[in-house]
């Protein structure tokens, strides 16, 4: 559980704050008019959350990249699309 504090409070507060993530393993939630803003974690919390990231983001980009498009019927023919961009001007 994170412990919560308003923003005004946390500024007269900033380094027992620090002190209380740091040496006392807490994590800090400051809040404005009641909902959270922002959180102080540890360097070591970042990390994790840091790591956990790049994990989701990997397992993302390798579920795309094994994503194919739909398959045609046998012996249907694929076309693709072609444009060409006309600048403004009389049309001929």
């Amino acid at each position: 559980m994170a412990y919560e504090i308003p923003v005004t409070q946390a500024r007269a507060e900033l380094a027992d704050l620090i002190n209380r993530v740091v040496y006392g393993d807490e994590r800090v939630v400051v809040t404005r008019h009641g909902k959270p803003l922002v959180a102080l974690v540890s360097a070591a919390d970042l990390a994790v959350l840091e790591a956990g990231e790049s994990a989701a983001e990997e397992q993302v980009i390798s579920s795309v990249s094994t994503v194919r498009g739909p398959s045609s019927a046998p012996g249907e023919r694929r076309f693709g699309i072609a444009a060409e961009h006309r600048g403004p001007g009389p049309r001929a």
